[in-house]
């Protein structure tokens, strides 16, 4: 269960039985869509993001929908990580 505290209203972009991936349901239902980010290198062990001349990110809370993992960030930054390896990085604020 996503604490609503950190994860805002994402849990409600979410739903099981829609059969649509994790970022296409958060692209539908969050006002701004979901806009990927590039730059960012993942730690897929510790989900720990970087990006070039920053500090690194570490995650705030770490969540499971289906087979992704999705993980929060200081500064509305969420990253899913996909079964394949495959990530993508958007700031939902």
């Amino acid at each position: 269960m996503m604490h609503h505290r950190i994860w805002g209203f994402i849990p409600t972009f979410l739903n099981q039985d829609d059969p649509r991936s994790t970022i296409e349901q958060l692209n539908a239902h969050y006002v701004s869509g979901w806009r990927k980010f590039d730059g960012f290198t993942l730690d897929k062990d510790t989900m720990t993001m970087s990006y070039d001349g920053d500090p690194d990110l570490v995650p705030l809370d770490i969540q499971s929908f289906r087979d992704d993992k999705l993980a929060i960030y200081q500064s509305a930054w969420v990253c899913v990580l996909m079964p394949d390896g495959k990530y993508e990085v958007c700031r939902m604020d």
